[in-house]
């Protein structure tokens, strides 16, 4: 299983902002849980023009781009992503 570079960087705000509690290295935690980091790379941005304007979000734009272009399954309980065209599983 991959997690996105942007997840942990999305974490790291939420944590600096004081938003949510993550007492360890964001990197140190996913690697323990055995996921494998997917980078962002510029084809990801680039791939992020052609999505719709639904939500306006960032993050869910890159995860949403990264999954597609990478061909992976993208694993969300978020039912605002719905309208995007990616394979999904819906938690």
């Amino acid at each position: 299983m991959f997690v996105s570079a942007a997840t942990a960087w999305e974490i790291a705000i939420k944590v600096a902002l004081g938003k949510l509690e993550f007492p360890v290295a964001t990197d140190a935690a996913l690697r323990t849980a055995g996921f494998q980091e997917l980078p962002i790379r510029s084809v990801h941005a680039d791939a992020t023009r052609g999505l719709p304007d639904h939500p306006r979000d960032p993050f869910d734009r890159l995860l949403i781009a990264q999954a597609r272009i990478e061909g992976l399954t993208f694993a969300t309980a978020d039912r605002a992503l719905r309208s995007y065209e990616v394979e999904a599983l819906w938690i």
